[in-house]
Formats: C-alpha cells, sequence, structure tokens
C-alpha cells in the first residue's frame, strides 16, 4: 500500500465504483464505508444518483457522515413509503452487509447457526428478499474471512443466482449481484456458472491471503490487478469534505 493511500480509502473507492453507470436511481448505501463510496460516486462521476440523508431527504450536496449540523441542500422528501415504490419499480441499487456470504451470492444477516435454536440472533432478513429480486444489490464485507465467506450460509436473507435461476424467469432477470467488496478484495459473479470470482485486490494484499480467507472455491482469473487506488481528487473528497474526522477507519477490523 503506497504510503499516501489507505486501505480504507481504497475500500471507499471501490464501494463507489459498484454505481458506476447507474445513472438516475436511488443509491441505498449501508455502513459508513458504502456510504462515503455511494457520496463520493455522486460528487464525481455518476452526479444524477439520488442520496439521502439517512433520514427523509433527498440531498443535492456532499455531505459529511457522522454527527454534526451539516447544511443540506434539500432537493425532494423521501417518505419511508416511497423507498418500497423504488425498490419495487427496480430504480434502487443498494449496497449491504453480509454476516455470511456464500459462492452463490447467497446472503445471511439473520442468525448464525440452526434457525431453530440459533447460536446467534442478528437483526433479521430485513429488505434483503426484496432487495435481491428487484433491483441490482451489493456487498460490504469488512472483515473477510472463513467466517464470513462460507460454503453454506447459516440461513438465506437475500437470495444468490442459483436461487434466482430455480424462482423463474421474472426473477432471475431482475435479480443481479453487482459486487462484494471487502476489506482484502473485490469480487463478482461473472462467470458462465455465476459463481464468485476475485476481480481485483486490495494493494498490498495477494491472491493467496484472499483464498485461504475464504471458505469456498473461488473462480481466480489468471491475472488479478490491484484495486485501482483513489484520485487525489477522490482523496480531497474523501478526507477533507466526506469524512475530515475519519470515520471510516473504525470499520475495518483493527
Amino acid at each position: 500500500m503506497a504510503e499516501d493511500v489507505t486501505r480504507d480509502e481504497v475500500c471507499v473507492v471501490a464501494c463507489a465504483d459498484a454505481w458506476r453507470g447507474d445513472g438516475e436511481i436511488l443509491a441505498s448505501p449501508i455502513g459508513i464505508i458504502p456510504t462515503l463510496g455511494a457520496r463520493l460516486a455522486r460528487a464525481t462521476f455518476e452526479p444524477d444518483l439520488l442520496l439521502t440523508d439517512g433520514e427523509a431527504y433527498l440531498v443535492a450536496n456532499d455531505l459529511p457522515v457522522g454527527p454534526g449540523n451539516h447544511p443540506k441542500v434539500v432537493e425532494g422528501w423521501m417518505r419511508y413509503r416511497f423507498v418500497f415504490d423504488t425498490v419495487w419499480s427496480g430504480r434502487r441499487h443498494v449496497m449491504m452487509g453480509a454476516t455470511q456470504i456464500d459462492g452463490h451470492g447467497n446472503q445471511n444477516i439473520s442468525c448464525i447457526g440452526d434457525w431453530a435454536r440459533p447460536k446467534a440472533q442478528l437483526i433479521g432478513v430485513r429488505g434483503a428478499p426484496g432487495n435481491t429480486v428487484n433491483h441490482p444489490t451489493s456487498y460490504w464485507v469488512p472483515n473477510h474471512s472463513t467466517r464470513s465467506f462460507v460454503e453454506h450460509v447459516d440461513m438465506v436473507s437475500g437470495i444468490g443466482y442459483e436461487r434466482a435461476a430455480r424462482a423463474g424467469e421474472w426473477i432471475g432477470r431482475h435479480h443481479e449481484i453487482r459486487v462484494v467488496v471487502s476489506n482484502k478484495a473485490v469480487l463478482d459473479f461473472d462467470t458462465p456458472e455465476r459463481s464468485m470470482r476475485l476481480r481485483s485486490v486490495h494493494p498490498g494484499v495477494t491472491v493467496q491471503d484472499v483464498v485461504a480467507s475464504t471458505g469456498f472455491e473461488l473462480v481466480v482469473p489468471d491475472e488479478v490487478p490491484d484495486t485501482r487506488r483513489p484520485t487525489p481528487e477522490e482523496l480531497h473528497l474523501i478526507r477533507d469534505v466526506l469524512d475530515p474526522t475519519g470515520l471510516r477507519r473504525g470499520e475495518l477490523p483493527g
């Protein structure tokens, strides 16, 4: 890793690139680094993205993350029920978390262990089923390990490619898992079998490290590039405008 660029900043840029080419849709990032990624994308290469303040307003300016009385340029009202209309229309791209994810893209945020008697109760399936059958979905996994990238998820919250294919033509046509961004790599499903593929490794991370941290067989191309570093303009936006207090650093394992 170059001295002037940190891992968290590379992750922000990787998340931003997930929305590249999306145009005028609602971007729904969950987590600090995905939120920074969406706001960075809108501030640079995707100016038509719609972003909320995290509550009820669509905002037009580059809001910093974290608490504070930050000025807002409000361009619309996004009531909760409007989110469902947007989900069902497909005009949204969400980046959710994944406590577990498997090689087909099935995601679990509900429980660890048997559903009838789990070892740990998590947040429940939330909006994951509706998200994954209606519009593009990406995932942010801040700790890439064999505990999170697993052979089989304990419960399916967001559906993966093989389940979408079995669910019928309509679901298969609308289902898209764009990318999975972790603290080590960027992964996608751009293979004939729709199996998870290693797209890039973050600077300072090796392919072998990612493979050893994954609990299933990844598709690994012959050449795996480094994830791109932020440009000087992007670094300025991340450090000085969007996250001047450095909250992004607390989302990665120490």
